[in-house]
């Protein structure tokens, strides 16, 4: 007596449940641990001295989100400029906007006050950490000085 083979659809079925079930172990995975999907925050900071281009991209009352260099910086008031990492404090996801004065990451929906680097929604829990800036010759220079 022979066992009858599966069909074309079950066999189907049963590779696309296993690899979603692969891919949501993978997702919990980077989630779950030191709260930082094993990436340091703090390898958002400069080593050193990064130009990021004109002050005046940088509104009054608002943020830029530099996502490349993984830098948020803000000017709450004129001439007054704070920066931070841009990488979520959570699962090491560069955030992906600003509004104002809020950064947010979408990979799990935390917000951070980007004029002092603490988190406003969470699950992240610790804050971004800062980056020292300066203006030189009106261009904005994050990191340390020479």
């Amino acid at each position: 007596m022979s066992t009858p083979s599966p069909g074309r659809r079950t066999v189907l079925r049963g590779a696309a449940l296993t690899g979603a079930a692969g891919f949501g172990l993978t997702g919990l995975t980077a989630c779950s641990g030191s709260g930082s999907g094993g990436r340091d925050p703090r390898q958002a900071v400069p080593t050193a001295p990064v130009d990021l281009g004109p002050a005046d991209d940088v509104p009054v009352g608002g943020s830029r989100l530099y996502r490349e260099r993984r830098l948020v910086v803000s000017q709450p008031t004129r001439g007054d400029f704070k920066a931070f990492g841009a990488v979520c404090t959570h699962a090491g996801c560069v955030l992906t906007s600003v509004k104002e004065l809020e950064g947010d990451c979408t990979c799990h929906g935390s917000r951070f006050d980007t004029t002092n680097g603490e988190v406003l929604t969470g699950p992240a829990n610790a804050p971004l950490p800062e980056v020292p800036i300066r203006v030189e010759g009106g261009r904005l220079i994050a990191g340390p000085g020479d």
